[in-house]
């Protein structure tokens, strides 16, 4: 029996991988300009950049107990196991609302292969998780196998990221308003990553040069294996820094271009981290 992967537009994946690895997608959602739009399918992260740089601050709200509730009956009447790989618990309440619905049908249909991994990871590098667990379902691994694999991946997938503004962490409450002014003014480049699913600042760094350079560094330091894993970089409407950010990991590492995953950070993320964010993605040690 062929085995369902969802995962929620969170992991900033492009629809192309959505149709080549039969991915299933569930939309968080963005409010701007007094309008609901489901991230990646109403709207898509150019239109939210530039509202940003034009002064407005969109909203986001996670998935709904009804979207899950609507995937996960159709797969358990069909007796279709599916694997729901999600955003981060800690940054979203979607993977909670995903529980919770799968506990209601699991009183209803008690033999569904249903299964919920909090992935305790964001932008691609859920996208990341969530592709190697779709692969390994086209290869016909077995339901516990993808489990058990998809939760050591999370458990390894670093987070590397800045952002060009700290005025939209401010916005997003993510850091004070004294904190984005002297950053602002001061030319303060926050790195940042994620542990057990929180966003905590790392290091400040000044000037945009320095921060790649240092991202490299830690890159070096945490990183595993890297000519034979595939590595995200996602960016905030900036591909001409995530393309140089790429260029010094294939020379530094060896790492073919071919392995090297470039997409926009989505709707969502992208409204709270801002227009010129940068996040690198690899598998630790």
């Amino acid at each position: 029996m062929a085995i369902t992967i969802l995962a929620d537009s969170a992991c900033d994946l492009s629809e192309h991988y959505y149709n080549e690895y039969n991915i299933e997608m569930i939309p968080l959602t963005v409010h701007l300009d007094k309008n609901d739009y489901r991230d990646s399918i109403d709207i898509n992260p150019k239109a939210v950049y530039d509202a940003m740089r034009g002064g407005k601050t969109p909203k986001t709200s996670q998935a709904s107990a009804n979207q899950f509730k609507e995937i996960f009956t159709s797969h358990a009447e069909a007796g279709k196991p599916l694997l729901y790989i999600a955003f981060s618990s800690e940054l979203s309440g979607t993977c909670q609302t995903a529980k919770m619905m799968e506990q209601e049908i699991k009183e209803d249909y008690p033999e569904a292969q249903l299964h919920i991994i909090d992935s305790k990871c964001a932008s691609l590098g859920l996208g990341l998780v969530v592709l190697e667990a779709a692969k390994m379902a086209q290869q016909d691994a077995p339901f516990d196998e993808i489990i058990k694999q998809t939760n050591i991946n999370a458990a390894q997938m670093e987070h590397i990221f800045t952002v060009d503004n700290l005025e939209y962490l401010y916005r997003g409450g993510r850091v004070s308003k004294t904190a984005a002014f002297v950053g602002g003014l001061l030319n303060i480049k926050p790195l940042l990553h994620v542990e057990e699913g929180k966003l905590i600042p790392l290091e400040k760094i000044r000037g945009s040069k320095k921060v790649l350079k240092r991202m490299i560094e830690v890159m070096d330091k945490r990183g595993s294996n890297l000519q034979d894993q595939t590595i995200g970089i996602s960016h905030g409407d900036d591909l001409p820094r995530a393309q140089e950010l790429s260029k010094i990991i294939q020379d530094q590492f060896g790492v073919k271009e071919e392995n090297i995953i470039i997409e926009m950070v989505g709707s969502v993320i992208g409204a709270h981290s801002g227009p010129g964010t940068l996040a690198l993605f690899f598998y630790n040690k």
